[in-house]
């Protein structure tokens, strides 16, 4: 098989990383118009790279990862699709043309994979496992922010897709965080919010949001998104009459409460975490290798999407409720 990976930033190097982790045999081709980035995984990984998808479209490719800037991702993925390459991209962040790139991969008989990484984290599962164990309504408090400086260090936050209102910092944490929630809570019916700016960060979008969501199901949850809170948090607790359980955000930080020992609880679900060092406790690399695995599974007709741009451009839609 011949990969091609568009876009050879962070989140480009770590789909190249897990590929060749997955199958060594696969064949790579990097495409990124830096020249300083395209060096970098020549040397580091051992492909060939491309500067612009005209050097691309000259190879036989099977599949492609989109991992470019979101408002970019609408062109690239017609192109390909119009290729009749399967195509997985990295989350859009806004329904440019998703319309027309459905009815086109349809059309070509083609795989059209959007990435959603929580929907395959292991504690998320066990959350959905516990509360259908447990049978009674719930509510949640989840609390998701960082402080916009520290998502990219090594870069202006304005210079990159955050610095957007289109594709804005806390757009991005609602599209994260809001599928694996309508996973395990059911399709929300209505939603209430309240948002401002209260920080001095040079951003034309309000920097956070408090958010009342009630759930078909008959869950309900309070949902903070910020791009202000100096320290990165993740912190969720889910109350019910039946279940009491915390999480925050790291791979050995779900925790159950028992009620008849009156203690909580820490819930082992990795047998094995693959982490690399230099992130943060909340990020691990299990769910974006199985989310690839289930990309090419998908190709071989063997699985299907565990997220489509159907049920995206219905998440969208409600996050721009939320914005307006």
């Amino acid at each position: 098989m011949k990969v091609a990976v568009i876009g050879l930033g962070s989140m480009g190097k770590r789909r190249i990383r897990l590929i060749q982790k997955l199958d060594d045999a696969i064949r790579i081709i990097g495409v990124d118009l830096s020249e300083e980035r395209r060096m970098e995984c020549e040397n580091t990984y051992a492909i060939k790279t491309e500067e612009r998808l005209e050097g691309l479209f000259k190879e036989e490719v099977d599949c492609v990862f989109v991992c470019t800037s979101p408002l970019s991702h609408s062109s690239i993925i017609t192109q390909c699709l119009n290729r009749k390459m399967h195509v997985f991209t990295e989350l859009n962040l806004v329904a440019d043309d998703y319309d027309k790139n459905i009815a086109l991969a349809k059309g070509h008989g083609r795989v059209l994979f959007l990435s959603s990484t929580f929907l395959y984290r292991e504690e998320i599962m066990r959350i959905k496992s516990l509360l259908a164990e447990a049978g009674c309504q719930v509510n949640y408090i989840y609390h998701v922010g960082q402080y916009l400086p520290d998502w990219h260090p090594w870069e202006n936050y304005k210079d990159f897709f955050v610095g957007d209102n289109r594709s804005n910092g806390c757009r991005e944490i609602f599209a994260i965080e809001m599928p694996w929630l309508v996973h395990v809570f059911g399709d929300i019916e209505k939603v209430d919010a309240i948002k401002s700016r209260i920080s001095g960060l040079e951003i034309g979008y309000n920097d956070n949001y408090i958010t009342v969501l009630h759930h078909r199901s008959g869950h309900k949850g309070v949902l903070a998104v910020d791009v202000v809170s100096r320290k990165a948090v993740r912190n969720l607790e889910v109350y019910g009459e039946d279940v009491y359980l915390q999480w925050d955000g790291s791979s050995g930080g779900l925790r159950i409460y028992d009620f008849e020992m009156r203690e909580e609880i820490v819930l082992r679900v990795y047998d094995e975490i693959d982490k690399l060092e230099h992130y943060s406790d909340s990020i691990i690399e299990n769910a974006y290798m199985s989310e690839i695995v289930n990309f090419f599974n998908a190709i071989k007709g063997e699985e299907k999407p565990k997220y489509s741009f159907e049920e995206d451009q219905r998440i969208l839609e409600l996050i721009d409720r939320i914005e307006s």
